[in-house]
């Protein structure tokens, strides 16, 4: 892994006894695998994924390959869903990555037809993207759900005392990421229906308009109006009435410079909100990382713990 990454795993592997051996110590074989746990979970549950990415790390643990782990999940989740049971294939750790993996997708492409339906000019291509962003919607909500129960089944059995095949760190982590995609699809459906309401009003405001349009241009009994009178002057404002040609010049140059200032007062509050967003965003990191640390702590010590109880039930 340290070849292929050129950077070294977040924790280290056991290290070997010259003096003694694992087939003759039982606590030289339980620290050696309290170890390699602790090495195993450091990878798995890590923020970092390049080594858990590598074919040498997927073969080891006979993982299918990061290409068609989406589709294999997919298909597992098809086949729980003939038997009643999308939540049963969601409680497996690697297939849940991948479902929620697949959900973040469906989320991002939501995010972008709904952007495509703001910016369409036809009708058309507003009813399909829309149409688009809530069919995402709808799949996402459903993996949302079997993302739910799975996690509900994997923390039932950390309860009851079974075999976790994740620690409590790793659930309150995800935990937290399902909290943050029902939040983000929460916005996303929102914004769904308010722009479709939007643009149901302007659509029917746009289509009355165009109609007294042509009542007012094509109806009965209007007649045509004149042609453009030359040597008329424009219509004078409020603001130029009293003006001459050098007046009407500096009050133009005036009225740029508000608006120059009015540009640079926004630019300062944009440069405001964006360095309060990197602010907020490293604070952010800065948090995930101690509560990563403080993860890997409390499972360092369980491990020790679990060795160093073992031990004393031997002496005893």
């Amino acid at each position: 892994l340290t070849s292929l990454i050129s950077a070294p795993p977040p924790a280290p592997l056991p290290a070997k006894s010259w003096f003694k051996s694992t087939a003759s110590s039982p606590e030289l074989t339980e620290s050696r695998r309290v170890g390699l746990e602790a090495y195993l979970r450091a990878i798995a549950e890590g923020p970092d994924r390049r080594w858990r990415e590598t074919s040498v790390w997927r073969s080891f643990l006979n993982l299918p390959s990061s290409t068609s782990s989406g589709s294999s999940a997919r298909g597992e989740l098809e086949v729980a869903y003939q038997r009643g049971s999308a939540g049963q294939a969601a409680q497996e750790p690697q297939v849940w990555l991948d479902l929620h993996r697949e959900m973040k997708g469906l989320l991002q492409d939501a995010r972008m037809f709904l952007g495509r339906r703001d910016g369409a000019t036809t009708a058309h291509a507003q009813y399909e993207a829309g149409a688009d962003a809530k069919r995402c919607l709808v799949k996402a909500a459903g993996l949302l759900g079997n993302l739910e129960e799975g996690l509900k089944i994997m923390e039932e059995g950390e309860k009851r005392g079974q075999a976790g095949k994740i620690g409590q760190g790793e659930l309150r982590r995800r935990k937290d990421l399902l909290g943050s995609a029902r939040v983000e699809r929460d916005g996303l459906e929102k914004l769904a229906v308010s722009l479709a309401a939007k643009s149901h009003k302007a659509a029917s405001g746009s289509g009355a308009a165009t109609q007294q349009d042509k009542n007012a241009l094509f109806g009965p009994g209007v007649s045509k109006p004149g042609g453009r009178v030359l040597g008329v002057p424009v219509p004078e404002t409020a603001k130029t009435k009293e003006l001459d040609n050098n007046g009407v010049v500096q009050l133009q140059k005036q009225m740029m410079q508000d608006q120059d200032q009015d540009v640079e007062e926004l630019a300062k509050i944009v440069r405001r909100q964006k360095e309060m967003g990197y602010a907020i965003h490293g604070e952010l990191e800065e948090q995930n990382e101690m509560l990563r640390r403080m993860d890997e702590d409390v499972d360092r010590v369980q491990g020790k713990l679990a060795v160093a109880k073992k031990r004393v039930a031997k002496i005893s």
